[in-house]
């Protein structure tokens, strides 16, 4: 799709880990999990408790560091602007806006639209969208990451929603560039406990089956 040297640094783990509904308190916490863990690219959902002051946070945070930190659930251009004005490197939406890619191209910072149709695709790649999020990934599964990506070779697709270690490698065959997950990732029982380690143990898991998933195409 768009050259966009960040989507490059963005997708190299293979994973955009979901953080959503976390307590402010402990999303460096989280983020310190996930990076041991393997996974760089951390997402702050929008509809989450305090997201702009966390992402701002975590940018700080990460600073100078591999760990990219984005916005996540972003379905308007006010959002868009405040999670850049925070730090955020991306910004990734559930679904299709126009407004939000354009507010990204503006300045230069990575845009995820959430697409579902073939149509939709489209319509973010004309808008200039540096990838596509199919989402809800569990709805359709790996084999219509494959389908979309038969006549739109070109679509740089990061599936979402219900994607795990049992079948992220399934998915990077079928052509994605990376996965995103949260569930899968991010044990709320395990952080309320302080127990971080189950979220790195997690990040080494999903890490592993997108690694085996290139390593087979």
């Amino acid at each position: 799709m768009v050259a966009d040297p960040t989507l490059a640094e963005l997708t190299e783990c293979g994973v955009v880990a979901v953080m959503r509904g976390l307590e402010p308190e402990t999303l460096i916490e989280t983020g310190e999990a996930l990076r041991e863990g393997g996974v760089t690219t951390i997402e702050v959902t929008a509809d989450s408790p305090g997201a702009i002051d966390g992402i701002d946070a975590l940018a700080d945070h990460f600073e100078g560091t591999e760990v990219h930190v984005g916005a996540g659930t972003v379905i308007d251009e006010e959002t868009a602007n405040a999670a850049l004005r925070a730090g955020s490197e991306f910004v990734v939406s559930p679904s299709l806006h126009e407004a939000v890619i354009e507010t990204c191209n503006r300045y230069g910072v990575a845009s995820f639209p959430g697409i579902m149709t073939p149509t939709e695709a489209v319509s973010a790649i004309e808008a200039g969208a540096s990838a596509v999020k199919v989402f809800p990934a569990k709805s359709v599964g790996p084999a219509h990451v494959g389908a979309l990506k038969g006549p739109l070779g070109q679509l740089d697709i990061v599936p979402t929603g219900g994607v795990g270690p049992s079948n992220a490698q399934e998915y990077i065959e079928a052509g994605a560039v990376a996965v995103g997950a949260g569930g899968s990732l991010i044990d709320e029982d395990a952080i309320a406990a302080g127990d971080f380690e189950v979220i790195t143990e997690n990040a080494e898991e999903l890490v592993a089956a997108v690694e085996e998933g290139r390593d087979s195409e």
